[in-house]
């Protein structure tokens, strides 16, 4: 039998071993029978599992062996968010993508599970909306998400998948200069390690610190108002002219690029909608290279999990200019694009976990960036 014969009569196609294997939770058939087409269209994807709530899906985990877990929030009985860390102990080694129409409307229930685990989002459109650009879309970001299981790489879809996957590495001794700025960049997968990061960096830490992770428009005020939660730190939207001060978090705003410039004795952040290379948008590379220049290099960036490549350019410039590039292990990425492109190219001096680092950057805060700082003031 042909195989457009054996797809005319309904028989799927056989799918290689590696297949990343997906669990659609979801209360609604329509929309479980149309994912799971979407889905099977892929041949390098298959379904693990199907389940019209919560509980059924947390049941069917124990064996279902699913590298990406679909997941709406509103459903009958528990929601996803209350049911979201009992899927990720079933599953551990998951990736968990909350597809919901809540993801616009209810940004803070999105953005509490994407701070709790959830690994990215994905707004489920309205109807007629699930077209072909929707599906595209929807793929490339399980492809994303699962390829981190399956292939132990996570490079974006158009780059080989065949790269060696680079363990965590020690703390390299190399020429830093001692920071003014703590700047941290992040996207799928970094809302959660953020948040790990920052409940290490207690209140003596007051290096100011400049966020900017890929998120809509809308978002950003849910975001910013859960980063000063849990961070206990004032935490600001950079609009134009925002000056950075100590202790404080800045976050880029969704409409433009965070960019810092000096202004007498103090950093101001403006805000740029020039096109990046990357094509993000807030992008994380004009914030490292603005601060190539405006603190001569006395900064220090950490690249958080995110596809792609964002934050590599404005990272090798800041490293040139005497910073410091640390960035997140594999084995704690979501997907180990991001940071995994800067380790790649030689840039980091630190490859750790969320805890690690934040761990390390208060270490090294206090025995040799504070006595500096405050010797220089002195």
């Amino acid at each position: 039998m042909t195989t457009s014969t054996r797809l005319r009569t309904g028989a799927q196609p056989l799918r290689p071993a590696d297949a990343i294997r997906v669990m659609l939770i979801d209360d609604s058939l329509t929309v479980r029978t149309i994912f799971k087409r979407m889905i099977e269209s892929d041949p390098q994807m298959e379904i693990a599992g199907t389940a019209s709530s919560a509980e059924r899906g947390i049941a069917q985990l124990a064996d279902a062996d699913a590298d990406v877990v679909l997941l709406d929030l509103e459903m009958p009985g528990m929601g996803g968010l209350e049911a979201l860390p009992q899927i990720l102990r079933a599953a551990p080694s998951a990736q968990v993508m909350v597809v919901s129409s809540l993801t616009d409307d209810g940004a803070e229930a999105t953005i509490e599970a994407l701070s709790r685990g959830a690994a990215d989002t994905m707004l489920k459109p309205r109807p007629g909306g699930f077209n072909d650009e929707y599906r595209s879309l929807l793929l490339d970001k399980v492809r994303a998400l699962g390829t981190q299981n399956n292939a132990g790489d996570a490079e974006p879809a158009n780059t080989s998948s065949g790269a060696a996957r680079v363990a965590a590495v020690p703390q390299q001794h190399r020429r830093t200069k001692h920071p003014e700025v703590l700047a941290i960049g992040a996207s799928t997968g970094g809302i959660h390690a953020l948040n790990i990061l920052l409940r290490q960096l207690p209140k003596e830490f007051d290096l100011p610190i400049l966020i900017t992770q890929h998120l809509p428009s809308s978002f950003i005020p849910v975001f910013a108002r859960q980063i000063e939660v849990a961070s206990g730190r004032t935490t600001r939207i950079a609009e134009d002219g925002t000056e950075i001060d100590r202790g404080e978090i800045a976050i880029a705003t969704g409409h433009g690029h965070m960019i810092v410039r000096r202004v007498g004795d103090s950093l101001v952040t403006r805000i740029s909608a020039d096109p990046s290379i990357s094509g993000c948008l807030p992008s994380v590379d004009p914030m490292l290279s603005s601060l190539t220049e405006a603190c001569n290099g006395h900064a220090i960036a950490v690249i958080l999990s995110g596809m792609g490549r964002d934050g590599f350019d404005g990272a090798s410039a800041l490293s040139a200019a005497g910073g410091t590039i640390w960035a997140q292990d594999a084995d704690t990425s979501a997907v180990w694009g991001m940071p995994g492109a800067v380790t790649k190219g030689g840039l980091t001096s630190y490859v750790a976990s969320p805890e690690a680092l934040g761990a390390a950057m208060v270490s090294e805060f206090i025995k040799s960036w504070k006595p500096a700082r405050d010797q220089a003031s002195s």
